[in-house]
């Protein structure tokens, strides 16, 4: 084999070899990040540790709740229900008064959940390890996607770094569909970098089981092909792109089949959390009369200032990928807001930056140019996850 001159031209790998590297197994960056993933998690756990301790449910207790009770809060008990008892048990529905809505979950926490429970018998376990799992798929991809957009190692590891630290992140932990709904949209987003859109929309259809997020991935991909077809036409991806859309269909036609109404889940949606349509001025206004109106309690007002906090980063978001082209990950974001910012109040958005994976590939690059960002982010950003996790395992509403 003839030798290389030291000093010849060096070739830059192509984007689709650098994508099929990053594809292959483990290497020591995602090692890195694993063992990242490890260390919140174990901090996630100590101050679940000192929550059922410190907030017993009486102030006369001498003894700690359950190991797992501090992750029984809100949404967890709408999947269990609906894992243990399917969505209309002994014929109950939306019908009979205080209902509890549940059909306004999708099936495919609930389906993961009974699987997993059949061999880990204690429901809060089964949950907790799906979330684990989960997320450990979800930060090694994502750490990809990132040192794939960026070409650095490093950034990969600060948008790791950024994704654990972030308020929310106790959602990743919880038994939640977070982890589980990231886990399978963000190697869809890796498969359709490679161009291997069958994979990529099957790993979508799988995730709009989870969360309807998944249709705004759907349309992300459809955006992504359309920007990425020339020079040489992927038109055999086309029929693939229409799959993610077969599991929504499909649970509406269940519940019609059940409640005779072909909207159901849209119908639970406003009777348990008030998400019909307004236009999105008055969904702004609902919420800042309620975050400074002085006409909730302190606990929800401020809840209701994060949501306005996260709306303005979510909006920065989609205007920063606009002007730098990035159509797909814009239209990702985009809908995400106009679907979360069009209901009576904003609700929920604080969690929803958990899935929007083009935010920390973005602060991982700012870090980059300016080392002083992942200092700054650490110091702001750990403190609120305490405060954060501790408001949701006390069971106050935490987004």
């Amino acid at each position: 084999m003839p030798r290389i001159p030291a000093d010849a031209p060096r070739r830059k790998p192509s984007y689709r070899a650098v994508a099929g590297r990053l594809g292959a197994r483990l290497g020591r960056d995602d090692r890195e990040v694993l063992w990242l993933y490890l260390l919140t998690r174990v901090g996630l756990w100590a101050t679940a540790y000192c929550v059922r301790w410190l907030f017993p449910q009486s102030s006369a207790a001498h003894a700690p709740q359950s190991l797992f009770s501090a992750w029984q809060q809100w949404d967890w008990w709408h999947y269990l229900h609906i894992a243990q008892d399917g969505y209309f048990p002994q014929g109950a529905g939306p019908w009979l008064p205080r209902w509890d809505n549940r059909e306004a979950f999708l099936p495919g926490f609930p389906l993961v959940l009974r699987a997993v429970h059949t061999v880990v018998p204690h429901w809060t376990a089964a949950g907790l390890l799906i979330s684990f799992v989960a997320g450990a798929i979800a930060v090694v991809a994502l750490a990809r996607i990132t040192r794939l957009a960026l070409g650095n190692t490093i950034a990969g590891r600060r948008a790791a770094l950024f994704f654990l630290l972030s308020p929310c992140a106790v959602f990743l932990a919880a038994g939640y569909t977070e982890a589980l709904f990231l886990a399978l949209a963000l190697p869809a987003w890796l498969a359709a970098q490679r161009h291997n859109w069958p994979l990529a929309a099957l790993l979508t259809c799988l995730a709009t089981t989870v969360r309807v997020s998944g249709l705004f991935l759907a349309a992300a991909l459809a955006v992504h092909w359309l920007t990425t077809v020339r020079p040489r036409p992927h038109w055999h991806a086309l029929p693939w792109l229409a799959l993610p859309a077969l599991p929504p269909l499909l649970h509406s036609w269940y519940l019609q089949r059940n409640t005779g109404d072909w909207m159901a889940w849209k119908h639970a949606q406003e009777r348990g959390w008030h998400r019909e349509f307004h236009t999105p001025w008055d969904a702004l206004q609902h919420t800042w009369t309620d975050a400074f109106g002085h006409t909730q309690t302190t606990g929800y007002a401020i809840e209701f200032q994060a949501e306005l906090l996260a709306m303005l980063v979510g909006l920065v978001l989609t205007g920063l990928l606009l002007r730098r082209r990035r159509w797909a990950e814009a239209v990702y974001t985009g809908l995400s807001l106009w679907a979360l910012g069009t209901s009576y109040w904003y609700m929920s958005i604080p969690r929803a930056t958990l899935l929007w994976w083009p935010l920390w590939v973005l602060v991982a690059a700012w870090s980059l140019r300016n080392p002083r960002v992942t200092t700054a982010y650490a110091c702001l950003a750990a403190p609120l996850m305490t405060v954060l996790t501790v408001t949701f395992m006390t069971g106050r509403w935490a987004g």
